[in-house]
């Protein structure tokens, strides 16, 4: 669970950073950055995947009509045929995130619960944890090399796609206002969104 660890090394910086040490090694714009993409990768299952299949990367398949990969499938195709199909842009898929997340939305119950966090050096690999779970239930299941992935699998995993950008945007705002200080609840709120994390699950499996 190397991207969990990252995360916490990130965050120690961070918090070094702040506590105002004499020793200002550490590049803050650099660690942030890191901090946000590993956030991200932590939430997608497939980057805590079986290292023997490389996180899914040599799971060779079809989505729909072309070539793909487990990988590539969980990281970016589930999220571009939910826009072809139901959002047509990222904009209106940032949208429906952050409507899930207010009071009348179908997750504002699970944002407490989401963001709680007695220590940001641990927190990480319970995400991890999360992740691992989501993969072997979700992820791997059913999924044999060749074969082709269509309308099954896209419906039946874009909600877990969506909770997980979901909540990897609602953990990146809690770290940082807890690094920071609640007075820059407003800053984070501005620079963290989900479409951050569905923009962090388009990358490839660390080497």
């Amino acid at each position: 669970m190397c991207v969990a660890g990252a995360i916490a090394n990130f965050t120690s910086q961070l918090l070094h950073y702040k506590h105002g040490s004499a020793d200002r090694k550490y590049n803050l714009t650099e660690a942030l950055l890191f901090l946000s993409h590993f956030m991200g990768d932590v939430h997608q299952p497939m980057h805590v995947g079986f290292t023997s299949d490389q996180g899914g990367n040599s799971i060779d398949l079809r989505w729909f009509r072309h070539k793909s990969n487990l990988h590539h499938v969980r990281d970016r195709e589930i999220i571009q045929t939910a826009l072809a199909e139901f959002y047509k842009d990222m904009g209106t898929f940032r949208k429906q995130l952050e409507h899930n997340l207010t009071t009348k939305g179908t997750r504002s119950d699970d944002v407490s619960s989401w963001g709680d966090c007695e220590d940001l050096l641990s927190c990480p690999t319970k995400y991890a944890i999360e992740s691992i779970s989501l993969a072997c239930k979700w992820a791997y299941s059913g999924v044999h090399e060749g074969e082709t992935l269509s309308d099954d699998y896209f419906d039946s995993r874009l909600p877990i796609v969506s909770q997980r950008i979901a909540q990897g945007g609602v953990r990146l705002a809690m770290f940082l206002n807890q690094i920071f200080g609640r007075h820059h609840n407003r800053v984070v709120r501005s620079i963290v969104d989900p479409s951050t994390m569905a923009q962090e699950h388009d990358v490839a499996a660390p080497s």
